[in-house]
C-alpha cells in the first residue's frame, strides 16, 4: 500500500505546475556545491570533452557543454516556438484584446531593463551585455506563481504565461538580430529551403511530425554553420506545425505535449546545471556591484517590475485593454516583481554577449542573484496580498 502511495505522490510530483522549477532549484543548487568542491575540476573537464565526428564536408564534433547549449535547447526553443503558435491561434494572444496587455507589458518589461543596463555601462567593455536582463525565465516564473495557489487570481496566471511566452519571443529576435557572429549565406540559403519546404508541408496538410522535424534538424546544422545561433531553428519549425482553435488535437499540440514533461525536468535542468557550476571567487563577488552586475540586477528587479506595471497602466487607462479578471494594481506589481525571473534566458544571452570568461561567470551569478531576489520578493509579496484580501473577505 506504502507503495502505491509513494508512486502516486511522485507521479503528482512530475504533473503539477511546480515540479520543473523544484527540480531546476536543486540542479542550481547542486552545480554551484560540485563547482566548489574538490569534484568541481574533473565536472569542467567532463563538460570540454569532445563528440561527435568532422570531415570536410561535415562539422559536428563539439564539446558535451556546446552540445547542450546548441543541440539540447534547440528542443527547448521548439517548446517555445510550439507555446507562441498555440497562444496566437486559440490562446491568450488570439485576440488583438486580450493580447493587447500582455505583448505590451512583455515589451515594457523589456525595454526598460535593457535601458537600465545600458545606462550602467554606457562606454564600458561590457556594454554589449543590455539584452541579458530583458527576459523572463517561464519555468522558475511560473513555478513560483503555481506555489501561491488560491492565494491569487487564476487570470494572474495566465496573463504571466502570455507575458513569458512574448517575453521569450522578444528574447528570441534579439538573439537572432543583435548576437548572432558574420553571416555565411550559402548555409542561409540552404536553411531557408528547408524551411520553404516545411511550410509547403502545412500548406499541403502533411500531419506527420516527423516530417517537419527530420528537415528540422537539417536546418539545424545549416543554421548552426550560418552565424545566426542554432536554437533559432528549434523555432522556425515549430511555427510550421500545423494546428487548429478547435477542441481535436493537432499535431503542433501533440509534439508540444510530447516535449513538455522531457524539456521541464531534463533539459531545462541540464542546461541549468551546466551553466550555473559557476566556481566562485572574491573577484567575481566584486562584478555583482559592477556596472555589468549591478545593470543586471537592477535591470531584473527594478526594471522589470517597473516596466510591466507602467505599460499595463498605459494600456489600461487608454481603454487598449483592461486588468485580468480579479487582478488588481497591487497584484500587477507583484507580477512584475516575478517578471525579473531572468535566469534560462538571461544566462544564455550572457553567454552570446562576452568573450571573457570572467565577465560571463560573473554575469551568471548577478543573474542568480537577481532571479533569486525578483523570486523571493514577488511570492512573499503576492502571499501577503493574498493572506490580507482573504482576510477582508471575512469580514
Amino acid at each position: 500500500m506504502s507503495k502505491l502511495i509513494n508512486l502516486r505522490t511522485f507521479k503528482e510530483f512530475f504533473e503539477s505546475s511546480t515540479g520543473g522549477g523544484i527540480i531546476l532549484f536543486i540542479c542550481v543548487v547542486l552545480a554551484l556545491i560540485i563547482a566548489n568542491s574538490p569534484l568541481g575540476e574533473g565536472l569542467l573537464t567532463f563538460l570540454s570533452t569532445t563528440l561527435g565526428f568532422e570531415n570536410e564536408s561535415i562539422q559536428l564534433n563539439y564539446s558535451i557543454k556546446q552540445w547542450i547549449d546548441d543541440g539540447l535547447m534547440a528542443i527547448f526553443f521548439l517548446l517555445v516556438g510550439l507555446e507562441i503558435k498555440r497562444e496566437l491561434v486559440e490562446g491568450e494572444l488570439a485576440s488583438p484584446k486580450k493580447a493587447a496587455l500582455p505583448i505590451f507589458a512583455a515589451i515594457g518589461g523589456a525595454l526598460l531593463p535593457a535601458a537600465i543596463y545600458a545606462i550602467f555601462n554606457h562606454n564600458a567593455d561590457t556594454h554589449h551585455g543590455w539584452g541579458i536582463p530583458m527576459a523572463t525565465d517561464i519555468a522558475f516564473a511560473l513555478a513560483v506563481i503555481s506555489m501561491l495557489d488560491k492565494r491569487v487570481p487564476a487570470s494572474l496566471k495566465v496573463f504571466l504565461a502570455a507575458l513569458a511566452i512574448v517575453d521569450d519571443l522578444l528574447a528570441i529576435l534579439v538573439i537572432a538580430i543583435f548576437y548572432s557572429s558574420d553571416l555565411h549565406y550559402t548555409y542561409l540559403l540552404y536553411a531557408g529551403g528547408i524551411f520553404a519546404l516545411q511550410l509547403a508541408f502545412n500548406k499541403f496538410g502533411v500531419k506527420n511530425i516527423l516530417a517537419y522535424i527530420i528537415p528540422g534538424i537539417f536546418m539545424w546544422y545549416f543554421i548552426h554553420h550560418s552565424g545566426i545561433h542554432a536554437t533559432i531553428a528549434g523555432v522556425l519549425t515549430a511555427m510550421t506545425l500545423p494546428t487548429t482553435p478547435d477542441e481535436k488535437e493537432s499535431p503542433l499540440e501533440k509534439l508540444e505535449h510530447l516535449l513538455a514533461k522531457p524539456v521541464n525536468f531534463i533539459i531545462i535542468p541540464i542546461f541549468a546545471f551546466v551553466n550555473t557550476a559557476i566556481v566562485l571567487s572574491t573577484d567575481m563577488l566584486g562584478g555583482l556591484t559592477s556596472p555589468m552586475g549591478l545593470g543586471i540586477i537592477l535591470g531584473l528587479i527594478v526594471g522589470k517590475s517597473v516596466g510591466i506595471l507602467l505599460t499595463c497602466w498605459l494600456c489600461v487607462k487608454s481603454g487598449l485593454s483592461s486588468l485580468p479578471e480579479g487582478a488588481g494594481w497591487k497584484h500587477m506589481f507583484g507580477v512584475g516583481l516575478l517578471g525579473g525571473i531572468g535566469f534560462t534566458m538571461s544566462i544564455f544571452v550572457a553567454m552570446l554577449s562576452f568573450s571573457d570568461a570572467l565577465h560571463i561567470e560573473e554575469a551568471k551569478l548577478a543573474i542568480l542573484v537577481a532571479s533569486l531576489l525578483a523570486g523571493t520578493l514577488g511570492y512573499t509579496y503576492l502571499s501577503a496580498l493574498g493572506k490580507k484580501n482573504a482576510q477582508i473577505d471575512k469580514l
